[in-house]
């Protein structure tokens, strides 16, 4: 771990020097943006269809305005090198303001403010991150389809270790993500990267 974290502040570090221009931007509602983060109709069926057609992941970050956990995870997370890669090559990001006006369909056609939205998928923690599996039901809302839903800021080793789970359709299998987990944190620590393989 030791190795890693040396690894990863180096590396914030130097980009900080050498591009102090880059830190996170945040919007207009309060809520930090990212290059990374896609501006849709929030339509997740529409959002999903465009995804696939990607050969990506949907991903919907449901964040608020004053957010230390947001905070913590977009300087502190998502900046790692090996993690934006993971994101931007695989992932299509959707952002949900948890106190927003903007409409948002779920995958079951209903409409509703996300404010309402998110009460409606019973959502009570920023940042809450739901990922999807490549094909919705009609008749599903987007709390009962997501095949992962992490509430709460996390670090680099399972903010990363989650994401290559999904991507490996772990929630198909029976490894469970913990035990999957704990397998990946013993080799990233050794390797002092995060991309450790199988």
């Amino acid at each position: 771990m030791f190795n890693l974290a040396r690894r990863t502040l180096l590396s914030l570090s130097l980009a900080a020097f050498a591009f102090p221009a880059l830190a996170v931007e945040m919007g207009d509602d309060g809520l930090h943006k990212t290059a990374w983060q896609r501006d849709t109709f929030k339509d997740l069926r529409e959002d999903l269809a465009e995804a696939n057609a990607e050969g990506k992941r949907l991903l919907v970050m449901v964040e608020q305005r004053g957010c230390i956990y947001c905070k913590k995870m977009h300087e502190e997370v998502f900046p790692d090198p090996e993690i934006t890669q993971m994101i931007e090559e695989n992932f299509f990001v959707l952002q949900i303001n948890m106190f927003g006006d903007v409409e948002v369909t779920d995958f079951d056609g209903e409409s509703l403010p996300e404010k309402d939205m998110v009460q409606k998928w019973g959502t009570l923690f920023t940042p809450t991150i739901l990922f999807f599996p490549e094909e919705v039901a009609e008749d599903v809302s987007a709390k009962d389809a997501a095949v992962s839903t992490v509430p709460g800021a996390f670090g680099k080793l399972t903010t990363y270790n989650m994401m290559q789970w999904v991507l490996d359709h772990g929630y198909d299998g029976d490894e469970p993500f913990q035990k999957y987990h704990a397998r990946q944190v013993f080799k990233q620590q050794e390797q002092g990267v995060l991309n450790v393989g199988e």
